[in-house]
């Protein structure tokens, strides 16, 4: 026989202690934090559904090319298509948040809804491991990010400021213009227009610094004005706390193409709440993700430069 004992509310409590994790889980999936930049600078997609174990996609490329011929020509070059396929893994995200029986009590018995910030905290937890592995990856659990995206192309940035530095507090605006576009158009470049770029992160301190600078002290346009007014692909410049993070201090220009043909980041199941769970003197409330990473389906379409 079970020597367990379980923690009894009486009908009023439960009722009320019922409404209350309702009224939760509505504010806490509502709450927004604009900091945690994933989902606004990559296309997310929740195509693979919440049974996922593993995420794939094909890629085909054409092969085979034509040749002048005779009338009555037999010895046709023949054409066909080749394809490749990659499998991406999908992992669990937890954590959870708990009100002990006398909290309930307490609340119920003061007419006050109960905490709100410790929902609100189980999901940022969740939201910004989410957003740690959307941009640098997860090497032990072998999940991809943005940044540390595999065969992307770097690009080198001239030393050529003061004292041979690449940095730009050393060179003029129009150094500093030339590494913007030297980084934004090698995609371009690299892959004979196949690939264009149309967003730029920048550490944001130089994202700062580009913006508040002027041409010259002749000049009232910035030098993020004046680039995005001339360079062809880069439609949106953004700061990125975790550009200067990544790099170690070294701090980086990343360029990409904002668009779900080229990368995803992959949400199989997005944050959920569970059913509370009793434990002894607290009920519990478990939450849930999954979470792919990035997958890029184009490496080229991605040029970095650092040292800036």
């Amino acid at each position: 026989m079970s020597n367990k004992k379980y923690v009894n509310l009486d009908a009023n409590e439960s009722i009320f202690f019922a409404r209350e994790l309702e009224a939760v889980k509505a504010k806490s999936y509502d709450v927004q934090y604009a900091e945690l930049k994933a989902r606004k600078l990559i296309p997310v997609s929740f195509e693979a559904g919440a049974g996922a174990e593993t995420i794939k996609y094909e890629q085909y490329d054409q092969v085979g090319m034509a040749k002048i011929i005779a009338n009555y020509a037999h010895d046709l070059p023949r054409a066909d298509v080749k394809g490749k396929e990659f499998i991406s893994v999908v992992r669990s995200l937890g954590d959870s948040f708990g009100y002990n029986v006398q909290e309930v009590r307490a609340a119920k018995m003061a007419g006050k809804p109960l905490e709100q910030r410790r929902a609100n905290a189980a999901k940022r937890a969740i939201l910004q491991l989410e957003n740690s592995i959307a941009f640098s990856g997860d090497a032990a659990h072998n999940l991809g990010g943005l940044l540390n995206a595999a065969n992307i192309t770097e690009v080198t940035i001239p030393n050529d400021g003061t004292g041979a530095s690449k940095l730009w507090s050393t060179k003029t605006p129009d150094q500093i213009l030339r590494d913007m576009n030297l980084v934004a158009n090698t995609p371009s470049e690299l892959t004979k227009m196949v690939e264009a770029p149309d967003t730029m992160l920048l550490p944001v301190a130089k994202f700062n610094f580009i913006s508040s600078t002027r041409l010259s002290t002749a000049s009232d346009t910035t030098i993020l004005k004046y680039f995005l007014a001339n360079n062809p692909y880069i439609k949106a410049v953004e700061p990125l706390n975790e550009l200067a993070a990544f790099y170690a201090g070294d701090d980086g220009i990343f360029v990409y193409k904002r668009d779900p043909d080229k990368l995803t980041l992959e949400i199989p199941q997005d944050f959920e709440q569970f059913p509370e769970q009793e434990q002894g003197l607290e009920f519990v409330v478990p939450c849930h993700s999954r979470c792919g990473g990035v997958i890029v389906y184009y490496p080229l379409s991605i040029a970095y430069g650092k040292g800036i």
